[in-house]
């Protein structure tokens, strides 16, 4: 029995060691697989290494979160995460259960970990996603702030088996021809409302009456009012993930669903990984794309599933203008081992790619009823090239479209499949093999009308140390870290003023003018912080050497002072110095112990130079 209890005591410790060996064997696993995957490329690309991270962990319950699905978690994880960044890395946990949150914004090196069973659900309260100046569809603009969102971080994952809910259906507006007759009725119902020709439900009046303002192009759209853009903040849906420029990204094993806008948006980031990651999005949902990668350096995506709203793996590079002046391409990007249901299209290229797209590989792809299979989009005159696109081994079924497009009209279209239309004196979308009549002017004319400027403007904003420190804006900062969190160029709004003024000393219409500015932050240090201990020291260092040297040449030019011969020492000088005796030595006797021997010894004995002196003396005057 004794033995028994022993053994059923070393249970636990075996089925422990079991775990932590089957943990071990399957981290391998992935790694190897990983490794697998840059076999027999097409080009030349470096092996992604996986974010790694130290032992410390937390659980967001310590931090006061609540699986409740009524209390927002919103300050707890964000509170967990920059706890194990200030640490120097680590795990954040998820645990098991129903987590409401509001953004969750990552630092680097934290891995945030959502356990099996674990729902995170972002809430729809618009209120809690302020708008900021962002990148979407390729173009510089304002969004609300992403649910998950990261920024100028490294070595940062997001792992684990739980599941993100990004509540997209709180943003997102929808077609009726996408929804039967009963879901359409019930979605009216929900609330919300209803465009005029009852063909788009809108979440909200702000959401509606943003689709008018914006329905324009160039001078064509009506100005916005900083008070109409917080109105219409549902219309401007973020998109469920956002990390830009951002080094070393790990997305694995998680679940993301139900995204306002596109899903996952890595942008401007290097070496990004994404293995096993799962993607749902409605059929209906309005830009629901699974995963765009936009102007990444070195990245991986392998073993994942996505079935989306929209395109489902879609590598983008900008678009127009805006991709052209950022000019980073999407480069060394392998696709292998991947499902898609449905979607607009399985695997896709632009349509923004103004900065180019290069050296990529697509193998192992399984594409299950997706619109169209492989698609290449972009418009005439939007720049960029793409260049050395390799895919193989690629199976497809039921798709109801063409298997593989190249469509340089898209801009044009609203939809895969739609005809070209036809030209008009409005529209320009000229199509193959027309024959278009132009007229060359004499040489020298210049055709205001058909002009256009670009300029860009640079505003240099200084902000000086001693201020910032003096009004509080610092608080617990250092100043550098200040600058290090504001060295970013800030956009800043032209007046028309200016739009003005250039056309009225060229002669180009305003509305052919395109101005871009932004404000260039400057920093000044405290005058009273331009000298450190060590400047200080060196000071000190200098005077001290400068005053040895001195020193040194004052002691050379100083005249050494002539030393005096000691004078020789008589027997009657040394007599008369000491105190004891009166005797001279004529009258020393050599009888024992006489008292002036006494004196003669004791004079020995208290001054024995002055006694070898007397002697040489008297050794000198016999030899003389």
């Amino acid at each position: 029995m004794n033995r028994l209890n022993r053994m059923t005591g070393l249970v636990p410790v075996i089925i422990g060691l079991f775990c932590a060996c089957q943990g071990t064997a399957k981290q391998v696993d992935v790694e190897t697989d990983l490794k697998a995957m840059y076999a027999d490329l097409p080009f030349s690309m470096p092996a992604i290494e996986r974010p790694v991270f130290p032992d410390y962990q937390v659980n967001i319950c310590d931090f006061g979160a609540k699986s409740d699905g009524v209390t927002l978690n919103t300050e707890a994880i964000n509170k967990a995460i920059k706890v194990v960044h200030d640490k120097g890395g680590g795990k954040v946990i998820i645990p098991e259960g129903l987590w409401l949150t509001g953004p969750i914004v990552l630092q680097s090196n934290v891995n945030l970990h959502a356990e099996k069973n674990a729902l995170i659900v972002f809430s729809g309260d618009t209120s809690l996603y302020p708008i900021i100046t962002t990148s979407f569809e390729g173009l510089d603009t304002r969004r609300c702030q992403s649910p998950i969102s990261a920024m100028n971080a490294e070595n940062i994952a997001i792992t684990g088996y739980g599941v993100f809910d990004g509540a997209g259906d709180r943003w997102r507006p929808v077609k009726k021809d996408k929804m039967t007759d009963r879901q359409w009725k019930n979605l009216v119902n929900s609330g919300g409302n209803v465009d005029e020709n009852g063909k788009v439900w809108y979440p909200n009046e702000g959401a509606l009456k943003a689709s008018v303002l914006m329905s324009g192009q160039g001078n064509q759209q009506a100005e916005i009012t900083s008070e109409e853009w917080e109105e219409m903040k549902s219309w401007l849906r973020p998109v469920l993930l956002s990390i830009v420029k951002s080094k070393k990204v790990l997305l694995e094993g998680v679940t993301f669903k139900n995204s306002p806008s596109w899903c996952l948006h890595p942008l401007s980031c290097e070496s990004l990984i994404l293995n096993d990651v799962k993607v749902f999005n409605p059929w209906y949902s309005q830009n629901g794309d699974a995963l765009d990668v936009e102007s990444c350096k070195n990245v991986l995506i392998a073993n994942c599933f996505f079935d989306a709203g929209d395109d489902a793996i879609c590598l983008k590079s900008g678009k127009d203008e805006d991709g052209r002046r950022r000019g980073e391409p999407c480069e060394n990007v392998i696709v292998r081992n991947n499902t898609v249901l449905h979607g607009h299209g399985g695997f896709v290229i632009g349509s923004e790619m103004s900065g180019g797209v290069k050296n990529v590989y697509v193998s192992e792809c399984s594409f299950i009823g997706t619109d169209v299979g492989l698609r290449f989009k972009s418009a005439r005159g939007r720049g960029g090239v793409v260049e050395n696109i390799y895919i193989n081994n690629i199976n497809m079924i039921d798709i109801p479209n063409d298997a593989l497009i190249a469509d340089l009209y898209y801009a044009a279209k609203s939809a895969p499949g739609e005809p070209i239309p036809s030209v008009s004196e409005t529209n320009t979308n000229y199509q193959n093999n027309e024959k278009i009549t132009t007229t060359t002017p004499a040489v020298g004319t210049v055709n205001y009308d058909g002009s256009s400027i670009s300029a860009v403007a640079t505003n240099y904003v200084i902000y000086d140390e001693d201020t910032l420190r003096a009004s509080g804006t610092l608080g617990d900062m250092t100043f550098d870290e200040y600058v290090a969190a504001n060295s970013e160029p800030v956009k800043a709004e032209v007046d028309q003023d200016l739009y003005t003024l250039i056309s009225n000393a060229t002669g180009v219409p305003v509305s052919n003018i395109t101005i871009i500015a932004y404000d260039q932050p400057m920093f000044q240090y405290s005058k009273g912080s331009t000298r450190t201990i060590s400047d200080y020291l060196q000071i000190i260092l200098a005077v001290l050497i400068f005053a040895l040297l001195g020193y040194v040449v004052f002691r050379s030019t100083r005249k050494e002072k002539a030393v005096e011969p000691e004078p020789e020492l008589s027997v009657e000088s040394l007599l008369e110095s000491t105190k004891e005796s009166a005797d001279t030595l004529q009258d020393i006797g050599f009888n024992e112990k006489s008292e002036t021997r006494v004196l003669i010894e004791k004079f020995v004995e208290e001054n024995p130079e002055a006694a070898a002196s007397l002697l040489r003396n008297w050794l000198n005057e016999e030899w003389e």
